[in-house]
């Protein structure tokens, strides 16, 4: 599999493409005025302790609270090991003996944001570097999982040499696999470096305050997202390769060796059509190439996925056409769970299946693209109603959420009250207000198409209302309005 990584840039926003063997998978946006929180170190104040949902709310200075549980809170352990919150092996202090209102605690995010939700928060300070991860609060030394367990061992003694009696843990990340162990020695000392700062900010600074922030999108591509499978990271901004390629050569040498600058006189997203990519994917309509096409929809508590067959005659049985866009709809929907950036709860409808081996073999090739996804993924069987459960780890916000809003006009329900309801409504709210109220005349303001069928259609039924309450009604068009919106005045 060859990967390119292309980074669109502005003063206000970082556009991040990973084109894998020609097609855009992940969509990575950054807005200037809207950075994320994750990693970010905070020196917060408990605003409220609430004993019985063991959390508390901690002021950070931002629009909303954020939350703590107490599965969150750091407490160190006397035999030196990984603390309980990590392990989940050790029964926890209550919360309200933990955190006082009041009470300065230095806090790190683990979750942005979402929705009507604030951040997630832990007491247990991590600070990601190039190739491993320090937890300063701990003593512990471990090694990603993702590194194969007969190289750990090694890889752990070679890592406590290179700690010393200085203290503070440290993870070796996979990419530090690898690694010699200069290159190992000059991260913990960056890191080690990094986390004096923030001390000697929390003793200077007043809470709420913030005392580190993560790396910003450019940073963390060389950090994060580039693979061994990565051919080149192309960026469009000269000033923008130029600080990053003078980070990268101090912190991410083998990853800064892939940047390119861009000097095409197409915008860089033209390249592979990534903005009309980005438009497809803000859509419910997916279409395959067979002829089938994806349903998505996306609400507060899942992800539906529905998997239709559309036009695709292809095969010459129905099984074999059910089956063969079954196959093609695991890969476009394993593609889009990535591409729009969809987490938490997710169900797919693939249309039935009678053969049992078809339905194995759709499992399987689900199953397998999922795999390629970075983010974490959990797939279930096929249900006794034939969907897939599955889920994928909330990372930030979807696609959607970060580029979209809810219709003014519909509040996000995705229809309108035809203008007949809206009419009646109104003929219904004028008998209401008649009935308290006895004012000269009622104007009704409305749409145009509103005012249009009481001008029509409508005209008798008004007529009847003004005898019956003894007032005159007269009418109003107000093209700023949406649909559903009205207003009566009393004159």
């Amino acid at each position: 599999m060859q990967q390119d990584i292309l980074v669109n840039w502005s003063p206000q926003e970082t556009r991040v493409a990973i084109i894998e063997n020609g097609a855009v998978q992940e969509l990575h946006v950054e807005r200037t005025l809207e950075r994320g929180l994750v990693g970010n170190i905070y020196l917060g104040k408990v605003a409220r302790v609430l004993p019985g949902m063991q959390s508390a709310f901690i002021d950070m200075g931002l629009e909303r609270a954020a939350f703590l549980h107490v599965a969150d809170v750091w407490q160190r352990q006397p035999d030196g090991e990984p603390p309980a919150a990590a392990r989940g092996t050790q029964p926890q202090v209550p919360i309200e003996k933990q955190v006082f209102e009041g009470q300065a605690l230095m806090v790190q995010v683990i979750k942005d944001p979402i929705g009507t939700k604030g951040a997630r928060l832990s007491t247990q300070i991590s600070i990601a570097g190039r190739l491993l991860v320090f937890l300063p609060q701990d003593d512990h030394v471990g090694v990603s999982q993702k590194i194969p367990a007969e190289q750990r061992d090694a890889l752990r003694r070679r890592l406590n040499q290179l700690v010393g009696e200085e203290g503070g843990g440290f993870i070796l990340r996979t990419n530090g696999e690898d690694a010699s162990d200069a290159e190992l020695a000059e991260d913990i000392a960056y890191l080690r470096k990094t986390w004096a700062r923030i001390r000697e900010s929390a003793t200077r600074l007043p809470p709420p305050a913030l005392l580190h922030q993560d790396l910003n999108l450019l940073q963390r591509v060389l950090r994060d997202l580039v693979t061994d499978e990565t051919q080149a990271i192309r960026i469009d901004s000269r000033e923008q390769f130029g600080l990053l390629a003078e980070f990268g050569k101090e912190f991410m040498p083998a990853a800064a060796a892939r940047l390119q600058l861009y000097k095409g006189e197409r915008p860089i997203f033209d390249l592979y059509s990534v903005d009309e990519e980005i438009d497809r994917a803000l859509g419910r309509r997916v279409d395959l190439k067979s002829g089938g096409y994806l349903i998505v929809d996306q609400t507060e508590a899942l992800t539906t996925v529905d998997v239709n067959t559309g036009g695709y005659v292809g095969s010459r049985n129905f099984d074999d056409t059910i089956f063969k866009t079954n196959l093609e709809a695991a890969h476009a929907i394993a593609r889009q769970l990535r591409l729009r950036n969809l987490g938490g709860i997710i169900i797919v409808d693939f249309i039935d299946m009678q053969r049992e081996d078809h339905r194995d073999a759709v499992l399987a090739e689900f199953r397998k693209q999922l795999a390629r996804d970075r983010v974490k993924t959990m797939a279930g069987s096929f249900s006794q109603l034939g969907l897939v459960e599955m889920t994928r780890k909330r990372t930030r916000e979807s696609l959607a959420h970060m580029l979209c809003e809810p219709c003014p006009s519909c509040q996000g329900k995705g229809t309108v009250r035809t203008p007949r309801t809206v009419a009646y409504d109104i003929l219904r709210e004028i008998l209401r207000e008649a009935r308290q109220f006895n004012p000269r005349e009622y104007r009704v303001i409305a749409a145009p198409q509103v005012i249009d069928l009481f001008l029509d259609e409508e005209s008798q039924h008004l007529a009847g209302l003004s005898d019956f309450i003894g007032k005159p009604i007269s009418l109003q068009s107000e093209s700023a309005m949406g649909q559903e919106q009205y207003d009566i005045v009393l004159l």
